[in-house]
């Protein structure tokens, strides 16, 4: 087992992290930023090191500072969370050539990932079901718009470096291409330094669905089971549930089997999860395999049982897992709600500031992951995510009920929340009888 692990990030999934070492014994010290001084993360953990100024370039992005602080303090590892360098494969690369532990996939695996064609041509080889469209980037948008006649329009251009929904522009008719695929180019280079493009069929009206895995070194992988995610805004995720409504057992089954097979061929370690998007018929392709922790792990934590943060440590200090895919699973159904520091009414333009109220939910069933407490500033520099609110039940409503009321309980003052819109979202027809699309939230607000 692991003595001392880093923890390079901030926020809630910070605290996350130091909260699963404490369960397991292990010593953990935070890395944070000047901004970062008086959050709970740094308050609570065993260990503390000021790694820069509030710059996420000077302090949580700065490879060489990171390591320095894990080195300093006499870590083992590092637990990149997500966001940040969590899926920079050099930053993992550089942890290990420093003689410390990677807490999460190996850095060829999250360079393979990272590289949407290469990891597309990957998983069509594994016999996972990719979407329809181009082999490989397209070398210009005269080959892009022979291959979008052929599969037919809309069509989606996507960054082949891309992540995050940067690098994306859906394409309705060809008149739209060649300014789509201008555009597109330029921010894919303006964000990743890759202006490689490539071509997938655009499916209007579809759901994104995620499976969750953790795979060891000696061999073993297994599924946790899916999540929908399809409640977003922008490619943003705000809220996720788990079992996927209307999804079957055979369907479930599939998806799970091909989630493992996309493990297998990227030779994947530690925890995962393999995203897809699914029509209305129930076909479902493979989009993207995230290397790394995701925001929404605590959902698929609540219908199984299983610590993943917790598996994740015990897998980076060599152990097998011990866990086995269970025929209950999911038991009951669990939903979670993303509380940003937002403005619904002003565009979720970012609304930092001093906590000046705060009561939080409890109960039956109620789970919330936060570093917010009353007098705390919120500060400007990085996402707004503050907290994230999770309800259980033995059934779906009974999980819609016990979010509608954990939501009424909560307060937080001083700053704007999305938890008005929440509110909104969960007492809306659609979305209380399942009808759940990635234009769900284009009819909700």
């Amino acid at each position: 087992m692991l003595k001392k692990v880093l923890v390079a990030n901030r926020g809630e999934i910070a605290l996350r992290i130091i909260r699963a070492c404490r369960d397991l014994g292990v010593r953990s010290v935070i890395a944070y930023s000047e901004a970062d001084r008086d959050s709970l993360p740094v308050k609570l953990a065993d260990e503390r090191v000021c790694i820069g100024p509030a710059s996420s370039q000077l302090s949580y992005l700065n490879v060489s500072r990171v390591i320095a602080a894990a080195l300093v303090k006499g870590c083992d590892a590092v637990h990149p969370g997500y966001g940040f360098l969590s899926e920079n494969a050099d930053f993992a690369e550089a942890v290990t050539e420093s003689g410390l532990i990677f807490i999460g996939p190996k850095p060829e695996t999250i360079r393979l990932l990272g590289d949407k064609v290469t990891a597309r041509a990957r998983m069509q080889a594994a016999g996972v079901p990719v979407v329809p469209g181009s082999e490989g980037a397209i070398d210009n948008v005269r080959d892009a718009a022979k291959i979008a006649r052929e599969i037919g329009y809309p069509v989606i251009l996507k960054a082949a470096a891309g992540g995050g929904g940067k690098g994306m522009r859906v394409i309705r008719e060809e008149a739209e291409l060649e300014a789509g695929w201008n555009l597109c180019q330029a921010e894919a280079h303006r964000s990743f330094d890759d202006s490689r493009l490539y071509l997938e069929k655009y499916l209007a009206d579809s759901r994104h669905i995620e499976v969750q895995i953790l795979a060891d070194s000696k061999g073993s992988c297994i599924s946790l089971g899916e999540r929908d995610c399809s409640a977003q805004r922008r490619h943003q995720k705000l809220l996720e549930e788990s079992p996927a409504p209307g999804i079957t057992a055979e369907l479930r089954a599939r998806l799970s089997d091909w989630a493992k097979a996309a493990a297998r061929a990227a030779g994947y370690l530690n925890a995962g999860t393999v995203e897809f998007i699914c029509d209305r018929e129930g076909n479902c392709y493979f989009m993207e395999m995230n290397a790394r922790l995701q925001v929404e792990h605590p959902v698929t934590e609540l219908v199984t049982g299983v610590d993943i943060v917790g598996e994740q440590l015990k897998i980076a200090g060599g152990d097998r897992l011990t866990i086995r895919e269970n025929p209950d699973w999911p038991r009951g159904h669990a939903l979670e709600c993303r509380i940003y520091a937002e403005d619904p009414e002003n565009d979720f333009q970012p609304s930092p500031g001093v906590i000046t109220d705060l009561f939080l939910p409890a109960g039956q069933g109620v789970r919330i992951d936060t570093y917010i407490y009353p007098g705390y500033r919120v500060p400007p520099n990085y996402d707004p995510l503050i907290a994230k609110l999770l309800t259980w039940g033995r059934d779906r409503e009974e999980a819609i009920r016990r979010m509608e009321r954990a939501l009424y309980e909560t307060t937080i003052a001083g700053i704007a929340t999305t938890i008005d819109f929440h509110r909104r979202l969960l007492s809306s027809p659609r979305f209380r009888r399942a009808d759940l699309t990635t234009t769900l939230l284009d009819e909700v607000w």
